[in-house]
């Protein structure tokens, strides 16, 4: 971003602490709020052309720290403010807020784009190394152990080594044996937890990573692995998928029919969520679990992978910046993500094989959950009464009921169906909703007038509100 020379941003040098300019940024949006505090999930780029800043502008800024804003963009416009407030460079300095100056000739629009588009190049070169990596480590799955474990070496760049109960099984690129004291020290501390889990050191100018292999993340056999740098994101999710497919190749063992099955069935991509859960969860029926950075968010070690695939007890959990989603044998302890940083929402429970029709289901919970501020589980409410309807009917009347916007965003990518679930999930309120859709709240006035139209209803009737809802609700559940 700061390096766009079409956007000409200009970093004022005061406020930047070290590694500012590392941190993630997970969306752009703008506000003129005295205090949007208290809609931000954390990571934001908050955008201001100063229209509301507060006199107090010390605690405008101590709060979008303390929400975890990675930075503030202030735009600068004849009408408003053609140069930077002192007031404001000194309260960032002091706050340790990141302040860039936008200059009059860049439109916010501009900077919300050039987000967006770098957000998706991201995601979609770790998803290329992840399919990669999953490709060549399936391939390697059938020559066993041996092959499968200098396979996950060489993608991860890394030594390797798998570890029984006692005896190193398999190890690659000069994996240190015996391994040394303090990379025995982590493995027992693995072993000593619960559930699934792992752990990371620093030792002798790298990394090392501790991790159960899958399925039933037993402390019989640990995955091992040691380079100079830190995994990121991505090579900790393919870190997972190794375990995996050692778990799988260690409890096929001389069965080639089972190990064959499951490294094609990955490979090609064939394999249902349900039969990957099956495989990994031991479980017939699973619930899907979402989750969205809240408040504060959570820390660096609550956003790994493999902290939330201890907290969830399931090693099939996706992570994005600001979100994650997961295939749950059951309902886990969402008091405690929150109290890490991650409001979360669980599905209703649904055979293994049709997990990837709950998607939208827990998508629209997790909405609900992020504008009520607490977890939210389907079939958990006193008064869910879903139970008494047919679900082929009610899907019905969610069909017929929404078809005039579903057609309108076909036709013209309106996101209609979008606002109207985020405007009702907020109770009708046009500041949080215009705030979660990064848009200006008069946008979101014009998008419920156009609702209003094309179903000819009035928002304002609580009847009204409640029949939508319920029709977005039936109609994410699919068929």
């Amino acid at each position: 971003m700061v390096g766009n020379r079409e956007l000409a941003l200009e970093v004022v040098p005061e406020t930047l602490r070290p590694g500012a300019l590392d941190l993630p940024v997970r969306w752009a949006h703008v506000s003129e709020l005295q205090d949007p505090a208290p809609y931000l999930l954390g990571g934001e780029l908050i955008l201001t052309a100063g229209v509301n800043l507060p006199e107090r502008i010390d605690g405008y800024v101590r709060g979008l720290r303390d929400a975890g804003v990675t930075a503030l963009g202030f735009g600068l416009t004849p009408s408003v403010h053609e140069t930077l407030p002192e007031s404001l460079r000194r309260a960032c300095a002091r706050r340790g807020l990141p302040l860039l100056v936008v200059p009059s000739r860049t439109p916010f629009l501009a900077v919300n784009r050039a987000v967006s588009v770098a957000l998706t190049e991201a995601g979609q070169r770790d998803e290329r190394r992840i399919t990669a990596a999953r490709e060549t480590l399936t391939r390697a799955a059938g020559g066993g152990l041996g092959e499968l474990t200098s396979a996950l070496a060489d993608v991860l760049r890394s030594w390797v080594a798998l570890v029984g109960a006692g005896d190193v099984l398999a190890s690659a690129h000069d994996a240190p044996v015996p391994l040394p004291p303090e990379v025995r020290e982590l493995m027992a501390t693995v072993r000593a937890g619960s559930g699934i889990r792992s752990a990371t050191t620093e030792t002798g100018g790298g990394f090392v990573v501790v991790q159960p292999v899958y399925p039933q993340a037993t402390a019989s056999h640990l995955v091992v692995v040691g380079r100079r740098a830190r995994l990121d994101g991505a090579e900790r999710t393919i870190l997972a998928v190794g375990a995996a497919l050692l778990g799988l190749v260690g409890r096929a063992g001389s069965d080639a029919a089972e190990l064959g099955a499951a490294a094609t069935g990955l490979l090609l991509g064939r394999t249902s969520p349900g039969e990957v859960a099956r495989a990994l969860l031991v479980a017939d029926v699973v619930r899907l679990v979402a989750g969205a950075a809240y408040r504060r968010g959570p820390d660096e070690v609550a956003q790994r992978a493999d902290w939330l695939r201890a907290r969830l007890d399931t090693p099939l959990v996706s992570v994005r910046p600001g979100t994650f989603v997961a295939v749950a044998g059951s309902v886990p302890r969402l008091e405690d993500l929150r109290a890490q940083g991650w409001l979360a929402a669980v599905g209703s429970p649904v055979p293994a094989a049709q997990a990837a029709s709950a998607g939208a289901e827990v998508e629209l919970l997790l909405a609900r959950a992020l504008a009520l501020g607490r977890p939210v589980v389907a079939g958990s409410e006193p008064l869910d009464f879903e139970a008494l309807l047919d679900p082929g009917a009610s899907r019905g009347f969610a069909s017929r009921a929404l078809a005039p916007l579903v057609a309108l965003d076909e036709a013209g990518d309106r996101s209609l169906v979008l606002t109207l679930r985020t405007w009702l999930a907020h109770h009708g309120g046009w500041e949080p909703t215009a705030a979660e859709l990064g848009v200006h709240r008069n946008s979101v006035r014009h998008r419920i007038a156009q609702v209003e139209r094309a179903l000819d209803v009035d928002l304002a009737d609580p009847e009204t509100r409640m029949r939508l809802w319920f029709a977005l609700r039936w109609m994410a559940q699919g068929p």
